[in-house]
């Protein structure tokens, strides 16, 4: 299996055609066989009973779906998600954020959500107060055995250790008779005294009812100073470290639950990265939690992912303009295209570019293989076959070369496959005006095209006799004209072509001062008889842009 963000994407246009998916499989087979293992064949529309056909009789797979291309979070983001539950200390947190060098750690529950986050601005300000607010660096909002943790302390007694409390340190650094005045200041319920080995402020502190005595150094109490301190209800805890170590690592056993950021700002991991990064860039957080759809954090996006190059790159087959690329295709590269229709595509670097006037793509790849003398399997030779003679109408339509002819002749050797029986049975296999809704009927291989700065759709559909059309005639021609308002085209046009009989009709949403400039009989209203063609890129193109320009 691939690297997703190094796959070669070998993909065809929107609305795929058989000659689409079939040349899209195949050139991905060769690249393959070639040198390019990433190769990957794609489509971006779905099959209809045709394609599945083809696919059928020969064994193939449906080419991966993917409706856009376009960079998103999950590809530059980063999915080992360093994290913290909410009661994780602040220590700990810590530990993890100066181990691993980041300044922001998500905060998740048991289901991966997230409850916030936790930043090394935000927990200096802990730390750190300002002057006039000196007292509360001595305030510690922990339970006993969150203390120990942090500390490293043995817990000797404990009294409610899992209770969090607002308690508040004091340090028995003074003289003994200092201790003693300054004691009764503080409700001893709420106070931690630290202290060495002094015994008489041991015994000050267990005599005042301390809440936690905490004995620095590693020293053990006397036994009887123990004893007095059990029956008192007082908690003690020996740290391993001084007392200035010990009074500083105490205030970060508060739970990162007390200093998360509740207010902060996600990104789904299907998300654009285009739309993402003026709103990130906007943020003063420096990076920002990732979800998938069960808002479960798959990853983190830092601001400096968006300057990651997206390696992602498509190579196109059977078209080459970006209004038919899949969605997306303008902002990864193109490095390839195989194609046997009009320029229409400019790049920023060098690429290769196969482009024959052919009638079918799978002629060029099939023509690929053969030059290069690459080992073609017998499911591959069929594919091809079935491109070539769904394109070319078994080699009836105006479009068909000498080219098609000879590599058609060979490919039916390499299958096993008579080219015109194949035919009979592809084409009777399902009729889209049968098997699909009109809505769907007039976009199932349809492709935009912008001429003289009006935009414009040509689709085609492929029958055995006209009946099936002018039963469903009506919806047909609401659909299209439905289809052009929605996206705002000049006119839309749909070509239902009779394969037997090698004639079309045209039918024509769009003014009527562009309707006039048709001089092909009008059958019905909008709907014209065009006897002898069939192919759409070089019958009808050329004469709708000829139309076009005629009111321009």
């Amino acid at each position: 299996m691939t690297d997703a963000n190094n796959e070669v994407l070998v993909i065809g246009h929107r609305n795929p055609d058989t000659d689409s998916i079939c040349s899209a499989i195949a050139y991905a087979e060769f690249k393959r066989r070639t040198g390019m293992p990433e190769a990957v064949a794609a489509r971006c529309g779905d099959t209809n009973e045709r394609i599945d056909f083809v696919l059928r009789t020969f064994g193939a797979s449906a080419p991966r779906f993917v409706a856009d291309v376009s960079p998103r979070i999950r590809d530059v983001m980063q999915p080992n998600v360093v994290s913290v539950p909410p009661t994780a200390t602040v220590a700990e947190a810590l530990g993890i954020m100066d181990e691993r060098n980041i300044r922001v750690l998500p905060v998740l529950n048991s289901d991966r959500t997230c409850k916030g986050l936790i930043s090394l601005f935000k927990m200096s300000k802990f730390f750190f107060p300002t002057p006039n607010r000196l007292f509360e660096s001595r305030k510690v909002l922990a339970s006993i055995r969150n203390l120990s943790r942090t500390l490293d302390a043995r817990m000797v007694h404990a009294v409610d250790e899992d209770l969090e409390e607002d308690l508040v340190l004091m340090v028995g650094a003074m003289s003994l008779s200092a201790f003693a005045e300054r004691l009764p200041r503080y409700a001893p319920e709420k106070l931690i005294v630290i202290v060495g080995d002094r015994r008489e402020v041991q015994e000050l502190a267990i005599g005042a009812k301390a809440r936690v005595l905490l004995v620095t150094g590693g020293l053990d109490l006397d036994a009887d100073v123990l004893e007095r301190a059990k029956a008192s209800g007082v908690s003690v805890l020996i740290s391993p470290h001084d007392s200035a170590t010990t009074a500083l690592l105490s205030r970060a056993s508060i739970t990162v639950n007390h200093m998360i950021h509740d207010r902060f700002l996600v990104f789904r991991e299907d998300e654009s990265l285009t739309s993402a990064r003026p709103i990130a860039t906007a943020s003063n957080f420096q990076a920002f939690p990732v979800i998938d759809q069960f808002k479960r954090t798959v990853g983190i996006l830092s601001k400096s992912d968006f300057i990651k190059k997206v390696e992602r790159r498509l190579i196109l087959v059977d078209h080459n303009e970006l209004s038919q690329a899949v969605h997306g295709a303008q902002e990864v590269d193109v490095i390839e295209v195989v194609d046997h229709h009009r320029i229409g595509l400019t790049t920023d670097q060098p690429i290769l570019f196969r482009n024959i006037p052919v009638g079918s793509t799978s002629t060029i790849v099939a023509d690929c293989f053969l030059r290069g003398r690459v080992e073609m399997p017998d499911s591959i030779a069929g594919l091809l076959l079935a491109g070539i003679v769904s394109d070319t109408l078994n080699l009836t339509s105006p479009t068909t070369t000498q080219q098609d002819v000879e590599i058609l002749s060979i490919l039916e050797v390499m299958s096993g496959v008579n080219a015109t029986e194949f035919t009979e049975k592809l084409f009777a296999s399902g009729s889209v005006l049968v098997s699909k809704p009109a809505s769907q009927a007039v976009t199932s291989d349809c492709k935009e095209y912008v001429e003289q700065g009006h935009s414009f759709s040509v689709a085609q559909i492929e029958e055995i006799g006209f009946g099936q059309f002018w039963k469903r005639k009506e919806e047909v021609v609401k659909s299209l004209e439905e289809y052009r308002e929605k996206k705002g085209y000049l006119f839309s046009c749909l070509l239902v072509t009779d394969v037997v009989l090698q004639s079309s009709l045209l039918v024509v949403a769009g003014l009527e001062n562009f309707q006039r400039q048709i001089d092909y009989p009008e059958v019905e209203d909008g709907i014209y008889q065009l006897e002898g063609v069939v192919s759409r890129k070089k019958q009808l193109l050329p004469f709708l842009t000829h139309c076009l320009g005629k009111i321009s």
